[in-house]
């Protein structure tokens, strides 16, 4: 690779967490006969930090993701030798090092070197972790997050949960994401909605649904939508309103007739939906309820709301 091309966008933090050691960012690489960049199993998560009212750092739910992380190796058979403490307490360590301040971390943990072939074991393919932190701003962008994103119904469906573990955050599940996610970017959209296998509501490439019609609250049902610690932060916000919240299954027109709607994930937080296959969403613009919610959610990031401080791992 010549020095002047970045393998990079996002500007990364200086340090880096790799397996048990803090490295600098620009020295990790991946082996070209790593197990999981050929057939993609690899668990990862995306988590935020958070600038707190006092100028301290804070990541969000930390716990919650790598519990998360821990979970989808369980499910891939992939090992992983890290207890919870020690992952919690790695992405401390890497928002320390990174020294960028508020950022988003990348925790990895993947199948590294060893012989080609479908087939892994534990002693010829060893497992490697790494946390990394960048920069990362409005995920959709900021006229998104204000005015409110622009989508369209992808031509890609979420997987079957047959056909892929749904519940697990593997790399190889977000092909039909990054599929979506170009298409939807090609056309002119901020993002893309896929499906469910029977044609009902799933979730973006990245993040959660929430639909708004006469003052009740939609999500879709979770049978094939992966069960995001942001989507389970709305459902606590909304309690806090005496808000009911329904998870059911949905068709698209559903969504089209909403009078609100919202995408929420670590990436896109909290990002309203103005227009979907060129209809507006209720007045085409951020709704009453869906405002309320984001200052609830950024006033829990912030330290705000000391009902939440659980949830807040400060560095």
């Amino acid at each position: 690779m010549s020095a002047d091309r970045k393998p990079y966008g996002n500007k990364l933090g200086k340090l880096a967490w790799y397996n048990g050691k803090m490295v600098p960012s620009e020295n990790l690489n991946v082996h070209i006969t790593a197990h999981s960049l050929h057939y993609g199993l690899a668990a990862f998560e995306g988590i935020r930090a958070y600038e707190l009212q006092n100028k301290k750092l804070a990541i969000f739910r930390c716990k919650d993701h790598m519990q998360r992380l821990l979970a989808s190796c369980h499910t891939g058979m992939i090992p992983i030798s890290y207890t919870l403490d020690e992952l919690v307490e790695a992405c401390r360590e890497t928002v320390k090092g990174a020294e960028l301040g508020a950022c988003y971390l990348r925790p990895l943990a993947y199948l590294d070197a060893g012989p080609l072939g479908v087939y892994f074991d534990t002693t010829s393919h060893p497992t490697s972790v790494a946390i990394l932190a960048m920069d990362w701003g409005k995920y959709l962008g900021a006229e998104a997050m204000n005015k409110g994103s622009r989508l369209k119904i992808s031509s890609f469906t979420r997987h079957h949960p047959n056909i892929s573990m749904t519940k697990a955050k593997f790399t190889g599940n977000y092909i039909n994401s990054v599929l979506a996610k170009v298409e939807a970017k090609k056309m002119g959209f901020d993002e893309g909605i896929l499906l469910d296998p029977e044609g009902y509501l799933a979730e973006g490439s990245g993040e959660n649904l929430f639909v708004v019609k006469r003052g009740k609250v939609f999500t879709p049902s979770v049978e094939t939508v992966l069960e995001g610690i942001t989507r389970d932060t709305i459902v606590r916000i909304l309690e806090d309103m005496n808000l009911s919240i329904a998870e059911r299954r949905m068709t698209r027109d559903e969504l089209y007739n909403a009078d609100e709607a919202f995408l929420c994930g670590t990436a896109a937080e909290i990002t309203p939906i103005a227009e979907v296959d060129m209809r507006k969403i209720g007045a085409g613009r951020p709704g009453e309820l869906t405002q309320e919610i984001q200052k609830r959610f950024f006033d829990i990031v912030a330290g705000k709301n000391s009902k939440y401080e659980s949830w807040l791992t400060v560095v």
